[in-house]
């Protein structure tokens, strides 16, 4: 029940249940500028000339940032409940800008992997987790549908700064546009970390939460995370669910190329119209999730993953169709198992401790990032073709379908 304490609660001078949705837009705009770390692809070029470098070389900053983002991300977790969200995002956008300064007076690519890859990845894993924590918990309603609404900003990242930031390289060249974006960043991080605040424990919107899949044991968590069956379930279905998507974005271009026959230039070009579908999948995955069982949202994306890889391993020269709808269900799966992993956390353990739960489950996304990237590429080096890819991912998806059916379920949690 609403405390009178928590009717005069205000959200930029409006009552709570209005003004926490304005929340979801400044969580939208901090991810859009950690998502950035996607778009490295317009620095990579313009930086082999000049620090004379090669396209292995050119790609370490990138590698290194994500797996600084992947593995302080699960650390943050930790300290948010103990530092603040508030405090928490200002550091964490304070050292992202920092990266991106340094590395605009970066000399060699050693520099370059050390700023970029090391000081801003871990900005952007010490930021990444808090916009969601906070509109988690401002929306105990609608969990899922906020949740994968503030996401997209990671997601659509790229198709709006990569594109503003060819343009500063354009017109400024490389260095300068790394420090351009370095001080944006840190100003816009900063001056809405100030927003980012947690509702009071006991708060709750004042309509119905019929929006909600209650149940009786709704509210009762397990007490040990890592002792839940759930936990392992979830774990595993989002490894497999960020492997195949993961394996499959790094192919994107190259299977175009080699399988389809198409022109280069249209196989980069498609790129745009899979991350579209990989940013409305958010949203779209995380209001399922708030509606339907997790297990049944899971299998559904398992689903929509074998029948691209059907597509595929039938795909042949010429065959431009079957290659856009196969990648665009590739792409908009992993961008689903981003909405629902954190939603399904949000409901099969206690909200209160999401910052720190979720930050184990997505260790599943760090292993997941790790093996997708690496094996689909030595597959195409043994086999000849990128054809024999979609196979160990179709299996996986069935052994996805198999985990999520026995295994992504609420833990049977007794009241004491």
């Amino acid at each position: 029940m609403a405390t009178n304490k928590s009717s005069e609660l205000k959200i930029f001078g409006l009552p709570p249940d209005q003004g926490r949705w304005l929340l979801i837009p400044l969580g939208i705009i901090v991810l859009l500028c950690l998502g950035t770390v996607y778009a490295w692809s317009i620095f990579r070029k313009p930086l082999q000339a000049e620090l004379n470098i090669g396209a292995t070389e050119s790609l370490l900053p990138y590698t290194i940032a994500l797996v600084f983002y992947a593995t302080l991300m699960p650390i943050a977790g930790f300290y948010i409940p103990k530092i603040g969200t508030r405090k928490m995002t200002a550091i964490g956008g304070i050292i992202v800008g920092l990266g991106y300064i340094l590395s605009s007076f970066a000399g060699n690519i050693v520099a370059m992997t050390l700023t970029y890859g090391v000081i801003a990845g871990t900005g952007v894993g010490i930021t990444y987790g808090v916009p969601m924590a906070v509109v988690a918990r401002w929306f105990p309603d609608r969990k899922g549908l906020a949740v994968g609404l503030t996401i997209i900003g990671f997601g659509l990242s790229p198709l709006i700064t990569a594109p503003l930031g060819k343009s500063l390289i354009d017109a400024y060249s490389v260095r300068p546009t790394l420090l351009i974006l370095g001080m944006a960043f840190t100003v816009i991080i900063l001056a809405i970390s100030i927003t980012l605040k947690l509702p009071p424990k006991d708060w709750h919107p004042q309509q119905p939460i019929s929006s909600q899949t209650g149940s009786k044991t709704e509210g009762i968590y397990p007490v040990n995370l890592l002792k839940s069956r759930s936990f392992y379930g979830l774990w595993m279905c989002y490894t497999i669910g960020t492997f195949v998507g993961l394996s499959a974005i790094g192919i994107s271009s190259p299977v175009g190329e080699e399988i389809i026959q198409i022109d280069p230039a249209l196989a980069a070009s498609s790129v745009s119209l899979f991350a579209l579908f990989n940013g409305m999948s958010r949203p779209l995955f995380g209001w399922l999730s708030d509606r339907f069982s997790p297990r049944y949202v899971a299998i559904t994306s398992y689903v929509l993953i074998l029948i691209a890889c059907v597509l595929m391993v039938n795909a042949g020269e010429g065959q431009v169709a079957t290659y856009l709808i196969a990648f665009c269900l590739f792409w908009f799966c992993l961008g689903g198992w981003l909405a629902i992993a954190p939603t399904t956390t949000l409901r099969f353990f206690n909200p209160d401790n999401y910052a720190q739960n979720y930050g184990i489950v997505f260790t599943a996304y760090g292993v997941g990032a790790l093996l997708g990237t690496l094996i689909a590429g030595r597959i195409r080096d043994w086999f000849g073709s990128y054809t024999y890819a979609f196979y160990p991912m179709g299996l996986l998806a069935i052994f996805g379908i198999i985990i999520a059916s026995f295994f992504l379920k609420r833990d049977r949690v007794i009241s004491e």
